[in-house]
């Protein structure tokens, strides 16, 4: 039987006693190496690209949502102006800038 060192940067967590036991018993020393599978697909960064994509569209409808109301209380402002001030006239004609509630 020849003598050959624990391995190194292939599996650095065999203690090198239970290495040395194998190889005076004549055990073999199995070594388990987790790979990618190459074909897989990389939910990681699927899940990101989505998360990404679902926040911008959120924040996308949150303006337009917020860009809304702003114009609803900007037309209910002028409204309410509008119907405080009155009519307007210029040189015999006369503008009215809201309806009155009360006909």
């Amino acid at each position: 039987m020849t003598h050959h060192d624990p391995p190194g940067i292939i599996a650095p967590h065999i203690p090198a006693d239970a290495y040395r036991r194998a190889q005076t018993t004549g055990q073999p020393v199995v070594i388990v190496v987790q790979t990618n599978n190459p074909n897989a697909l990389p939910w990681p960064r699927i899940v990101t690209a989505l998360a990404v994509a679902g926040a911008a569209a959120l924040g996308g409808w949150g303006l337009v949502v917020a860009l809304c109301a702003l114009l609803d209380a900007a037309a209910h402002t002028a409204t309410v102006i509008a119907g405080a001030a009155g009519p307007i006239g210029f040189g015999g004609i006369t503008l009215r800038l809201a309806r009155t509630k009360h006909l």
